[in-house]
């Protein structure tokens, strides 16, 4: 299968080389049985990939079952791919099969397998070797023929360092490593993977169709995306809800992005990067526009509510009134708590005052 095809079939969307790179080792691993382990920051695709691999094996006509080993409690994991037996424990009141029962001759998927106890990972290891285990309180061995794919967001290497995760269980995972580059390091993706999203939600939804502008893609092309593309999802989803035309601009998306915010005694901490200086000193200049801009609309909006309020006193007061100084700074900093939903440091930064002065003001006016 060609590599566009396999994209198209699986939603495998981008066209940089690492996602294409990706595409080819997909459709060679997935011709055989061997165990692939899936590595990648949360939210980068790697159940997708996973799906793929398995819908392009001999095992397609086969369950794909997809196991979330961080979901499932220590406790009850065991007994959840390996099933149990009637009375064997507390609360098993029949027999049950488990997961690589259920997934026999398919695929079964261990996602944050980083997650899984020790012990488990012993009898896991055990199934991969024998492909045969044992149920928890039973007394035969069964035998599967079940592939494994595993995926996890940490670093196994070092989880096997800090002896978190078996030795001999991550050279017997690690066969084939498919390791998905964040979309921080693929910006030729962002525009791609943004114009799909909106496609399917509008079409989902049963809207017309909507476009983006080129000002509203540099937002998104010059974000860090810390939730990948999970994010990026969200993000336009959101946007698209909450949009009043057909056309996504660069306010449809300032408002919904976070930009993550440091104490200021770590601002002068010294910070290891891989990046260049020339396109650090772009990345922070574009940060610092689009929380000016933020800052702007956030300003704008008090603005009105303020200007609205004082339209609604003014009709309660007579002409001739005159309201204090004191009146009027303790109504803005009430304004501007209710506003920022009582952030301390967005009211001090919108009010145009330090935040220790803000905290000074709090407790001069009795504002809790």
């Amino acid at each position: 299968m060609r590599t566009e095809e396999f994209q198209k079939k699986f939603g495998i969307i981008g066209r940089s080389k690492e996602i294409r790179d990706l595409v080819d080792i997909s459709t060679q691993v997935a011709k055989s049985d061997i165990s692939v382990l899936i590595s990648g920051e949360s939210g980068v695709g790697k159940e997708v990939f996973a799906r793929a691999i398995h819908y392009c094996s001999p095992r397609a006509e086969k369950d794909l079952i997809s196991v979330n080993c961080g979901a499932i409690p220590e406790s009850l994991l065991e007994s959840e791919l390996f099933g149990h037996r009637k009375g064997s424990f507390t609360g098993a009141t029949d027999d049950r099969k488990g997961y690589f029962e259920i997934a026999d001759e398919g695929t079964l998927f261990l996602d944050e397998i980083a997650e899984m106890a020790l012990t488990t990972q012993v009898k896991l290891l055990r199934v991969l070797e024998a492909k045969e285990f044992m149920r928890i309180g039973g007394e035969t061995v069964t035998k599967v023929d079940v592939r494994i794919i595993a995926a996890t967001n940490k670093d196994l290497q070092r989880e096997v360092d800090a002896k978190r995760f078996r030795n001999d269980l991550y050279f017997r995972l690690k066969a084939v490593t498919i390791n998905i580059p964040p979309l921080r390091t693929r910006k030729g993706d962002i525009v791609e993977l943004a114009k799909s999203f909106l496609d399917g939600y509008t079409k989902t939804n049963r809207m017309p169709s909507m476009s983006i502008t080129k000002e509203a893609e540099d937002i998104l092309l010059n974000y860090n995306w810390p939730g990948n593309v999970r994010e990026l999802k969200n993000l336009i989803e959101t946007a698209v809800a909450l949009s009043r035309s057909s056309v996504l601009d660069a306010d449809s998306f300032i408002p919904l992005i976070t930009i993550p915010s440091y104490d200021d005694e770590q601002h002068n901490l010294p910070v290891h990067v891989n990046k260049s200086m020339e396109q650090l000193d772009r990345e922070m200049i574009y940060r610092a526009l689009i929380e000016i801009k933020k800052d702007l609309i956030d300003l704008k909006s008090l603005a009105a509510k303020t200007q609205s309020e004082n339209s609604s006193n003014q009709i309660q007061h007579s002409p001739n009134e005159v309201i204090s100084l004191v009146q009027l700074e303790k109504q803005a900093i009430l304004n501007a708590l209710n506003f920022t939903k009582h952030n301390k440091r967005r009211a001090s930064q919108l009010l145009g005052i330090s935040e220790r002065t803000l905290y000074r003001k709090l407790q001069e006016y009795g504002i809790d």
